[in-house]
């Protein structure tokens, strides 16, 4: 298990690094004689056309089918971290919660008071509250055993938390006019979804026709896309245990897809930003909002939530980690990236200055959140306890026993 569990690790860090080297490659080229030919890369249309959208360009196939893949590989690990994993108990989800809230809420109200509350910037207030997890689990993979596994469990919690709260923004408050006819229609597929778990339906198949199906009908009703991929992981059976795991199946299935194929093409579509001017094009009200959000605002929300609430006796520090690796980690949480280059995107879907500035922002302050991050936690004491180290393992290999046991009966505890 444990030597599974490393390999993992180690893919997950090549992962991170290939987004890594995706997303420069974009930089690179749009700020050389190359920017033409990315431009037209991005806009070149093709196939069948989609509701809303007409015939896709290449960004638009990457943001609104390949990145619902990613929100359902999202929602797929929040589902089984909720029901069997580290947040499947109240004590457990204390300060992941509390963590998370505040490290949402804290970059948010950041954002505004460098904007001043600018009314044409209003709309970038959620960019700084997300957290990316392949470029955090890639920082802590380079940390190898400097980073304690209790850190790295709190972290992938965070993350996970942080995850439903972006989900729960975009679908709020940056959706288009909506289509009460499609919504509908949406409704009743998520519904037919359900039956099929209810009804103890195992096969996968079924579940994948019918999320191609709500993945139209969510684009058709103005809700963004995406957002498709999260209630279709949830109506998948994550199975007793003993039992044939769908859920896990289908996790394993699709996530080097995700990670080696939809995060590097969507940094390659979205991290292209042109720097025309110099050092006052950071200085601007919008790029600044964004990096001091992801950087002061997620260490403020984070750590200072997880001390006040360590103190105030509501919740515990997790056992061998120190306050200097919460710090660490805390600053980790502020690598937006490939979530705040989303709701970006969103945000200012109309208006392309405000959008690359904006993306300007999320690159500076997660470039600037992972450096110091990372030197905060090289810096800090290696801790010798190995407590959580089997908990850790668990996490990142999934217990992959359970997808080869023979199928069993639908029993209660089945979701």
């Amino acid at each position: 298990m444990h030597n599974d569990a490393k390999a993992i690790r180690a893919r997950e860090q090549l992962a991170g690094l290939i987004l890594i080297g995706a997303s420069a490659v974009a930089f690179i080229a749009a700020n050389t004689a190359l920017a033409p030919a990315y431009d037209a890369l991005l806009h070149l249309h093709f196939g069948p056309a989609l509701p809303r959208i007409g015939v896709p360009s290449l960004h638009d196939w990457v943001a609104e089918a390949l990145m619902a893949l990613f929100f359902m590989l999202v929602g797929l690990e929040v589902k089984r971290e909720w029901l069997r994993g580290q947040l499947a108990s109240s004590d457990q989800r204390k300060l992941p919660l509390v963590a998370a809230i505040a490290g949402m809420a804290i970059p948010a109200l950041v954002f505004l008071a460098v904007t001043r509350g600018d009314p044409a910037l209003l709309s970038g207030w959620a960019i700084p509250s997300a957290t990316d997890i392949a470029f955090a689990i890639a920082v802590l993979a380079l940390l190898g055993d400097r980073a304690s596994p209790q850190i790295k469990l709190l972290l992938v919690a965070i993350a996970i938390v942080d995850d439903v709260g972006a989900v729960v923004i975009i679908a709020l408050f940056y959706s288009q006019s909506l289509s009460l006819a499609a919504l509908a229609l949406a409704a009743a597929i998520a519904g037919a979804m359900m039956a099929l778990n209810r009804f103890g339906v195992r096969r996968l198949w079924p579940y994948l026709l019918l999320f191609a199906a709500l993945w139209l009908a969510v684009l058709a009703s103005g809700v963004h896309a995406t957002i498709a991929g999260v209630v279709a992981a949830l109506t998948i059976p994550l199975g007793a245990r003993g039992e044939h795991s769908p859920l896990r199946h289908l996790e394993h299935a699709i996530h080097p897809w995700v990670m080696f194929g939809v995060m590097p093409l969507f940094g390659f579509a979205s991290a292209g930003v042109a720097i025309d001017g110099g050092l006052e094009m950071f200085l601007a009200p919008l790029p600044l909002g964004v990096a001091a959000g992801l950087f002061l605002g997620k260490q403020l929300g984070v750590f200072g939530a997880t001390w006040l609430a360590v103190r105030a006796g509501f919740c515990k520090l997790p056992a061998g980690a120190s306050w200097q690796q919460v710090y660490g980690a805390a600053l980790l949480c502020g690598i937006g990236f490939t979530m705040s280059l989303f709701i970006g995107e969103l945000a200012f879907a109309d208006n392309a200055d405000a959008a690359a500035a904006a993306k300007l922002g999320t690159l500076a302050g997660s470039l600037l959140s992972a450096v110091v991050g990372f030197i905060v936690l090289r810096l800090s004491p290696p801790l010798q306890s190995d407590e959580g180290r089997e908990e850790l393992d668990d996490l990142f290999a999934m217990n992959e026993e359970e997808d080869h046991r023979p199928r069993g009966s639908h029993s209660a505890s089945d979701a």
